[in-house]
């Protein structure tokens, strides 16, 4: 969630032509899937909840309906027009750094200074004060971030797990008083006092929602984008962000890992460090290597801003060979987001991802959002004291949402991501249900491409050799039609700005 509009801007809402531009098919074309080559099994799609759950999340006349649209496959009614459901399974849980109290602080008192903060991205954190910091004292407010809850209650409800993540520590345990940043550039803005009392919140909040909510968050992250102080400096953006050094972190880590464990939580997993870049991800986690704080890391989170970056490819490979092939960890990508309504440009650094980041789960940031070209349904809100007064939402939803649901309503969790060799087209197998599933994109004219399933022991397809396939291109919207199978090969028609989907039954290794 760093200032994704500046670090992006190249990605603007230009047609797939130009978002699709590398890799790209341009004239008939075949693809061979291989079956030997794997890179893990799919955990799934997901989505951050703050900003956008706080100001829908109690919504009687909305909750249900977003909730619907993203956690599940349903068809739901939205603005009178039937909208197929994302199918998302991970839900991010924002744990905030805010609150509106007053704090003793050496001889006098202190508030947090929101900076330039909207009311709507002052997400309330549950540790007041420090207390004698003990979770039944009067310093915890564990009625807080009300709206926020509800939703994660609402995709907990549809079967989604959940990642609890901190943007910045308590605003009171920054050395600024200030949940967006430090006074200075590229300052530590966690009070050392105060690290064992960020891992405790963390974990604290883990525990009480397990054991309250109903809510097993499957993993922790302490830190989000800790190397872009640039960023979280001068209280220059309207958001929660804290620049952490690696020194630092490897401390909170170990402290974390001690406090989920204290608490019964050992099978808890650790992520870090959701840094903003491929590049600060290497560089972060070749510091964890070399100072011991990757061994408290279970997960490396990676954003996805540094896509345009023209090095991209080659430290999405780079992250992959250190961390997966050569550390043996798992890794997410964990947030993404792009400034195109058509949803295109997201495509490609999606597909990218898949061909040389092999994360085992995707996210995007915000599919609610009040920029209109990064939303996939667009909102406006009245940053006011309260921000569900004068909120109004797009009529319809942006062709982004349809290209989306050609990937999370296809490639499930449990399936085995394979090989294809080139970076317009994924696969992944369902072995239970000896179905392949491929998407791929085309930025070229229009063409035929035929998929090559000759490493596959069998290739049939359905009933008569049917495939089902789906389309999202130029004034179309996920429309469905078929081809068949024929000699384990698949041909289909594709058009120029296109993302299409098959489901490709009877395929066993």
């Amino acid at each position: 969630m760093i200032n994704r509009r500046t670090l992006l801007a190249a990605a603007g809402a230009g047609a797939i032509g130009s978002a699709l531009a590398t890799g790209t098919a341009r004239a008939d074309s075949t693809i061979t899937v291989d079956p030997s080559k794997t890179y893990g099994t799919w955990d799934g799609w997901g989505t951050s909840l703050a900003w956008w759950a706080k100001v829908f999340g109690n919504s009687a006349e909305y909750a249900d309906v977003f909730a619907d649209l993203l956690f599940t496959d349903k068809t739901v009614s939205y603005m009178g027009s039937a909208v197929p459901g994302l199918n998302l399974n991970i839900a991010r849980y924002n744990l905030g750094a805010c609150s509106w109290n007053t704090v003793a602080r050496g001889s006098g008192t202190v508030r947090m200074d929101p900076g330039r903060i909207p009311w709507h991205k002052q997400i309330a954190g549950f540790w007041l004060d420090p207390g004698n910091g003990t979770p039944a004292s009067e310093v915890w407010n564990w009625d807080a971030d009300p709206a926020q809850r509800a939703m994660l209650l609402k995709a907990t409800q549809r079967g989604a797990k959940s990642e609890l993540f901190s943007n910045s520590p308590m605003w009171w345990m920054t050395n600024s008083l200030n949940p967006c940043g430090a006074t200075q550039q590229y300052g530590d803005n966690l009070n050392d006092t105060y690290r064992r009392h960020h891992a405790s919140h963390l974990a604290r909040v883990a525990v009480h929602a397990r054991d309250n909510w109903g809510v097993d968050f499957v993993s922790v992250e302490p830190f989000n984008e800790p190397k872009a102080g640039n960023w979280w400096t001068g209280y220059a953006h309207p958001q929660e962000g804290c620049c952490i050094n690696t020194a630092e972190q490897k401390a909170v880590l170990a402290l974390l890992r001690e406090e989920l464990d204290n608490r019964g939580l050992s099978a808890t997993e650790i992520a870090a460090s959701d840094d903003a870049t491929f590049a600060q991800a290497i560089a972060t986690w070749n510091d964890l290597k070399n100072n011991g704080g990757h061994a408290f890391v279970d997960r490396v989170n990676v954003h996805g801003y540094g896509a345009n970056d023209p090095n991209a490819d080659a430290q999405r490979a780079q992250i992959y060979n250190s961390v997966v092939s050569g550390s043996g960890k798992a890794l997410w990508s964990s947030e993404n987001g792009t400034a195109d309504a058509d949803g295109f440009r997201m495509a490609e650094f999606l597909l990218a991802d898949l061909y040389a980041l092999h994360p085992t789960a995707w996210a995007y940031w915000q599919p609610l959002d009040t920029h209109p070209d990064w939303a996939m349904i667009h909102f406006t809100v009245n940053d006011g004291q309260d921000p569900t007064q004068g909120v109004q939402l797009a009529q319809t939803v942006n062709t982004k949402f349809s290209v989306m649901g050609q990937f999370s309503r296809h490639i499930r969790p449990g399936m085995k991501m394979l090989h294809t060799g080139v970076k317009h087209a994924a696969a992944a197998l369902d072995e239970t249900a000896n179905k392949l599933v491929i998407v791929v994109a085309n930025n070229g004219p229009r063409t035929n491409m035929t998929f090559d399933l000759t490493r596959f022991s069998t290739a049939t397809g359905g009933q008569a050799g049917v495939v089902h396939r789906w389309n999202t291109g130029v004034g179309e919207r996920y429309v469905r039609r078929q081809v068949t199978v024929s000699g384990k090969k698949v041909t289909i028609p594709i058009n120029t700005n296109c993302v299409q989907t098959l489901e490709i039954e009877g395929v066993a290794i």
